[in-house]
């Protein structure tokens, strides 16, 4: 009897494997092209681009041409406790003559109201909507751009961008300089983003890092350099003010879809539909580069939701909202992007196939079950396997020592393993609340609690 049901086990462990294996495979090779893609693409650069011009950087930058007023618009829901700090922050480094922060209260959130009133400086705005919060994210910005309409014809001045923060960002002093100057080629003008280092969280708020690294300095360029429209990432994103009022006209009056919970995401997209140039600027400085840096969410529980929610508002809500459309690249990065659920089912099966066949060999050591084998031609497609994940894992590597140093490179190893079981409970999570979602019919702005870096805290 026990070697009929470690022979059924041994048939399971087979299809997982089997499974997995052609999972994995395709998922590698997407990524592989998307690295050969790249590196071809910076080889190029390197030989025919920099070699004769140099690289501009934020010191070099050429001046806009026709100055304007950066108007920052800031969501906040229940964010008392970080908004005062990073307020402060952003007014005393923030390095441009013409700009407003313009921050999105509710009424029944007098924490955050107050903290923010306590600042009192010309270029903070507040304003408190009309409904009790938490709605969605892009309801609030919503409010805040009918704001700002008001204001402009009141003042008479018009806004040249619109740039997205959340209450927890450290902004970059040069960035409106930055999107001064690029807004004025392009729609969309995006900051590399990248999180800061939780000391307290080097496995779960890090594993951020490690994604953001790769997607911030590979996977954006290799979309830009393809024509596929680029997604804001919701933070360090300036927006042409005449696009989101294009937007703005065939969506009722709002450049923000109040029903989706990846507002950012698809706007980027929309832009691209609507014929705009979407950029990622990566200007060096003295010490990195101009870019935006967070904490991110440092225990499970929170990770998990915050990751559930972009698989629904990208891969679930984001294909019923968006569907198909664009040339090869763009469907192939909307693929990409949607592919959250697939990987996590992929990656349950290995897991379960490593797990199930140590059982097997456990059971034969003890028992002298039949070891388990594998067909040559399934043995090979494991071994193609074994390469790709070993180089996955070196690509991904390089690009978080060239960031945060050769130890955090070394510890991002190991941490594919964190972020893969992350991946696996969000996407749990993920179709669970999308399915509440569709029939209730209504999305909730579920986000998690922030923490501002303590050493950036004064005033």
């Amino acid at each position: 009897m026990i070697y009929l049901v470690f022979h059924g086990l041994s048939v399971l462990w087979g299809e997982l494997v089997l499974f997995a294996a052609v999972g994995f495979l395709a998922g590698g090779l997407d990524e592989l092209l998307v690295d050969f893609i790249w590196l071809a693409r910076a080889l190029w650069k390197r030989s025919f681009i920099y070699s004769r011009h140099a690289r501009v950087s934020a010191a070099t930058l050429a001046a806009p041409i026709a100055p304007g007023l950066i108007v920052i618009f800031i969501a906040a829901w229940d964010e008392g406790a970080v908004i005062g700090a990073m307020l402060r922050y952003a007014l005393a480094k923030l390095d441009h003559p013409d700009y407003r922060i313009y921050l999105g209260c509710y009424p029944n959130d007098q924490e955050t109201i107050t903290a923010a009133s306590q600042i009192v400086d010309p270029r903070l705005r507040i304003v408190v909507g009309a409904k009790n919060g938490p709605t969605t994210k892009a309801d609030c910005l919503n409010a805040l751009w009918q704001a700002l309409l008001g204001d402009e014809i009141t003042t008479g001045v018009r806004a040249k961008a619109i740039v997205l923060h959340d209450a927890e960002d450290v902004v970059h002093p040069d960035e409106l300089r930055v999107f001064d100057t690029l807004i004025e080629r392009f729609a969309l003008v995006q900051l590399p983003v990248f999180p800061l280092i939780n000391r307290q969280s080097r496995w779960v708020a890090g594993h951020y890092a490690d994604e953001f690294a790769e997607a911030h300095r590979k996977t954006l360029v290799v979309r830009e350099a393809l024509g596929a429209a680029l997604p804001a990432a919701g933070v360090g994103c300036a927006f042409a003010r005449d696009m989101l009022e294009r937007i703005a006209d065939v969506n009722g009056g709002h450049p923000f879809d109040i029903e989706s919970l990846t507002e950012d995401y698809e706007l980027g997209l929309k832009i691209g539909a609507f014929g705009g140039q979407g950029v990622l600027a990566r200007l060096p400085t003295a010490h990195a580069c101009v870019q935006i840096n967070a904490y991110f969410p440092a225990t499970l529980r929170a990770a998990v939701r915050q990751k559930a929610r972009w698989i629904i508002g990208i891969s679930l809500a984001g294909y019923d909202r968006l569907g198909w459309s664009g040339g090869l690249a763009e469907r192939w990065m909307r693929l990409r992007d949607r592919s959250a659920l697939i990987a996590a089912v992929v990656m349950c099966a290995g897991y379960l196939a490593v797990v199930l066949g140590a059982v097997l060999v456990l059971a034969h050591i003890m028992v002298g079950t039949p070891l388990p084998t594998l067909a040559p031609l399934i043995a090979r497609l494991v071994a193609v396997n074994a390469l790709l994940m070993v180089w996955r894992a070196g690509v991904r590597s390089y690009f978080v020592t060239q960031l945060y140093g050769w130890r955090e490179g070394l510890i991002a190893l190991p941490r594919a393993v964190v972020a893969n079981i992350i991946a696996m409970m969000a996407a749990r999570r993920a179709l669970f609340q999308y399915l509440q979602m569709r029939r209730s019919g209504i999305a909730v702005w579920d986000k998690t609690a922030h923490i501002f870096p303590a050493e950036l805290q004064f005033g």
